[in-house]
């Protein structure tokens, strides 16, 4: 697609899919069609030798939940006819981490993350992250250099987050390691919020057909009778699934329909790695007794937002039962910022519109 039709391509695609003129999404189409003309002016060797202008190789777009970021961004990722790639921002990370470990004992004089930007390079000109955070410290410590080399190498970058650039990982451990990081992104990239009142994906979904609570016998009564439905004629298995020598066994898997107990991935030492490795083994999932959450289970909490944020990137429906009402679960006092996330994202893989 010529990036220049990129506005009225958006307007048809909205009209298509019957969805509310936005002036604030079309302003975010405007910049991103500047931003990329812009940077492929400056991606020319001439223009950077004699441009002053300093490299603008990023988008970061900012705001709450539900206003369209990943739609307006979507958009133009897909309309883009270059190499790219888009990727869970943990996804990304397990791969930086894997080629590091893989290499570490082979390559101790040279620099492992040139080495790995270089070969990315190789692939890619723009690397898509949605929904971006940053909870891990191993990944803030070397994200600084590792995006300031991704950047040196002219590979753009664009990024939809819930949180502004000045406010990621805060009061995370040794976050003054992670500042040299806010500083290049601040640097190479246009952050703008993309602000609008109501969530659009909730409002959408009037119905959760699959979202049940609280816990009671009528609740397990139910979702016993759509797990059979949905399992029915199905052989069960037991599949095991490793992971760096770590092994996991789905106990109850039915040809690509996965049953859980929350406390199965959220209570036990899970992470990213795993939960994509059982979404790449499933196509719908069964998830019961979801608690409410509060300071004391945080840590149960966070495993369970990397969760939802796999599955959704992965598009895994999902039926699931809870201790209380989707508009009624609570937050840790850490953790209630990106929760208001993962509350719109369970909205849509429990509503009948997101297809098993």
């Amino acid at each position: 697609m010529n990036i220049t039709s990129l506005k009225e391509s958006f307007l048809i695609h909205c009209s298509d899919l019957k969805l509310k003129k936005n002036h604030e999404q079309i302003e975010i189409i405007e910049l991103l069609i500047k931003f990329y003309k812009d940077s492929e002016k400056e991606n020319n060797f001439f223009s950077r030798l004699f441009s002053p202008r300093e490299n603008k190789l990023g988008f970061y777009l900012y705001g709450d939940v539900g206003v369209g970021k990943t739609m307006v961004l979507n958009f133009f990722y897909d309309s883009l006819t270059i190499p790219k790639q888009r990727l869970h921002f943990n996804e990304f990370m397990i791969n930086v981490h894997d080629f590091i470990h893989q290499n570490k004992e082979k390559s101790k004089s040279e620099n492992l993350l040139e080495l790995f930007v270089k070969n990315l390079k190789k692939k890619t000109e723009l690397i898509y992250f949605d929904e971006f955070q940053v909870t891990n410290i191993v990944d803030a410590m070397i994200l600084g250099k590792l995006f300031q080399t991704i950047f040196n190498h002219n590979i753009k970058a664009i990024f939809t987050s819930n949180i502004q650039i000045d406010n990621l990982y805060q009061d995370g451990l040794q976050r003054e390691q992670f500042v040299p990081f806010i500083k290049t992104i601040k640097k190479f990239c246009i952050e703008r919020e993309l602000v609008i009142k109501s969530d659009y994906r909730t409002s959408g979904f009037k119905t959760l057909e699959r979202f049940f609570h609280p816990i009671d016998e009528k609740t397990k009564f139910n979702i016993n009778q759509l797990s059979r439905e949905i399992t029915k004629g199905k052989a069960l298995t037991s599949p095991e699934i490793l992971v760096k020598g770590r092994s996991f066994c789905i106990e109850q898997y039915y040809e690509g329909t996965a049953k859980f107990h929350f406390n199965d991935l959220c209570s036990d030492n899970l992470g990213a790695e795993d939960y994509i490795a059982i979404a790449e083994k499933s196509k719908f999932i069964i998830l019961e007794n979801i608690p409410n959450f509060n300071n004391d289970n945080m840590n149960e909490q966070q495993r369970f937002i990397t969760l939802i944020d796999i599955l959704y990137e992965k598009k895994i429906p999902i039926l699931v039962s809870c201790e209380v009402s989707i508009n009624d679960m609570t937050s840790s006092v850490k953790l209630a910022a990106p929760f208001k996330r993962t509350i719109s994202r369970l909205h849509e893989l429990t509503s009948p519109d997101f297809a098993i």
